[in-house]
C-alpha cells in the first residue's frame, strides 16, 4: 500500500523545497516516487525543467506531475458520461464537451483529490508526496470523502423517512413502470440503494486512507517566527479535525539553533537547513523517517466503547475555541474553521453525550 504525504504550512516556497527533498531522498531510497503538485511556478523553476499534467521521469524511481484542473476536468468529464449513461436511458451530458467546461471555485480540490486516488490505486508508486497549498483547503480537500460520507448518509434517511420517500416506497408496484422508463436501474427496494451504495464504498475507502498514517499522512513545515509557529499549530489542529495524523514537523534554520519542542510536543521537531545554491544533499540528509515518526504521533480520534468515552487530540486550540453539539443522531465537534461529524460505532450510536472536557490537547467526551 502506498504513502500519501504532504506538508502543512504557510511558506509555500519552504514547503515546496522540503517536498523535493523528500521525494529526492525516497527515491535514492530505491522507493518509487511520484512528486505531485498543483499547477504554480515554483516547482518548475526548483527542479530546473517544465513539469506535464503528465506524469515524467526527472531521476531514477523519481516521477513529477502538475495538477491542471482544466486538463483533469476535460479527463473526469467522459467518466461523469459513463455513468450517466449506466443509470439514465437518455442522456441529457452527452452534447457537453470537456474542452469547452470552465473550472469553478472548488472544482480542483475534488480534481486533485480524484487524482491522487487514481495514482495511489495504481500501484505505480510507493509513495506519493503530494505538494498542495498547505492550508485550510488542502485540509478540506482531504476531508472530503469524510465530509460528504455524512452528506450521504444523513439526507438519504431524511429521503427515506420524508413522506416522499415513504410514498415512493409504499407505491413501489405502481412507480416502478415510470422508474424502469427513466432509469437503467431497479430502485423499489431501496430507490437509491446501487448508486448510493457504490458511493459509499468509495468514500469509505478515503475515509479509511485518512484514518491510517502508514497510508496517508502530512508534516508540518515552519520557522522560528512566532506567526508561522502559531499559524503552523492551527493546521495541526484543523487536521485532526478530518481525521488526518501529522506525524511531525519541520523547522527550517539558516544555521541558528531552533528549539520549537514545547510548541509542537509530543510530535518530534526536525531542523532542516535553508536550500543553498541548488545543493539538496544537505537537507535531504536531515530529514526526518516519515513513516516512523507518523506511527508514534497521537491519533486524530480514539473510541473507548468499554469506557463509553471518545477522545479528539485537538492542539493549537483552547477550550473557548471547541464547541460540541447534538442536534443529530451523530455528534458535532467545532474547532477553528473546521466541523467534524463523528460517527459513532453502535454501542454508542443514539447515546446522548452526558459530559465533557478539554484537557492536555485532548478533548474528552462521555456518554
Amino acid at each position: 500500500m502506498p504513502l500519501i504525504l504532504t506538508f502543512l504550512g504557510s511558506l509555500g516556497t519552504h514547503r515546496t523545497k522540503i517536498a523535493i527533498a523528500a521525494a529526492k531522498l525516497m527515491a535514492s531510497q530505491g522507493k518509487r516516487v511520484l512528486l505531485a503538485a498543483q499547477a504554480e511556478p515554483v516547482l518548475p523553476l526548483l527542479l530546473g525543467l517544465p513539469v506535464a499534467p503528465d506524469p515524467m521521469e526527472i531521476a531514477p524511481n523519481l516521477q513529477v506531475v502538475q495538477f491542471q484542473a482544466s486538463v483533469l476536468l476535460e479527463r473526469s468529464w467522459e467518466d461523469v458520461k459513463k455513468i450517466e449513461a449506466e443509470y439514465l436511458k437518455t442522456p441529457i451530458l452527452k452534447d457537453v464537451y470537456g474542452q469547452e467546461l470552465a473550472v469553478l471555485p472548488g472544482m480542483d480540490s475534488a480534481l486533485a483529490l480524484n487524482a491522487l486516488r487514481e495514482y495511489f490505486e495504481s500501484g505505480n508508486y510507493d509513495v506519493i508526496i503530494y505538494n498542495g497549498t498547505g492550508d485550510s483547503y488542502s485540509l478540506r480537500m482531504l476531508g472530503m470523502p469524510e465530509s460528504m460520507s455524512w452528506y450521504v448518509r444523513r439526507f438519504r434517511q431524511l429521503f427515506v423517512n420524508s413522506e416522499l420517500g415513504k410514498t415512493i416506497s409504499d407505491s413501489s408496484p405502481l412507480i416502478q413502470p415510470l422508474v424502469s422508463t427513466l432509469f437503467n436501474v431497479n430502485w423499489t427496494t431501496d430507490n437509491f440503494a446501487q448508486p448510493t451504495n457504490k458511493v459509499n464504498n468509495f468514500l469509505e475507502k478515503g475515509k479509511a486512507a485518512i484514518a491510517d498514517p502508514k497510508q496517508v499522512t502530512a508534516f508540518l513545515v515552519t520557522t522560528d517566527d512566532p506567526l508561522e509557529v502559531a499559524s503552523s499549530r492551527y493546521l495541526w489542529g484543523s487536521a485532526q479535525q478530518v481525521g488526518l495524523t501529522v506525524g511531525g514537523a519541520i523547522a527550517i534554520s539558516d544555521g541558528g539553533n531552533v528549539s520549537l519542542s514545547e510548541e509542537f510536543a509530543p510530535l518530534t521537531v526536525t531542523v532542516v537547513p535553508e536550500l543553498k545554491e541548488g545543493k539538496w544533499e544537505p537537507v535531504m540528509d536531515t530529514l526526518p523517517n516519515f513513516v516512523e515518526q507518523a506511527s508514534l504521533a497521537p491519533k486524530p480520534i480514539e473510541i473507548d466503547i468499554s469506557a463509553a468515552k471518545v477522545r479528539l487530540f485537538l492542539p493549537g486550540f483552547d477550550k473557548k475555541q471547541v464547541k460540541l453539539t447534538q442536534s443529530g443522531p451523530e455528534v458535532t465537534i467545532e474547532a477553528g474553521d473546521q466541523r467534524r461529524n463523528i460517527f459513532l460505532p453502535p454501542p454508542l450510536n443514539g447515546k446522548a453525550v452526558t459530559g465533557a472536557k478539554f484537557q492536555n490537547n485532548y478533548l474528552i467526551i462521555s456518554f
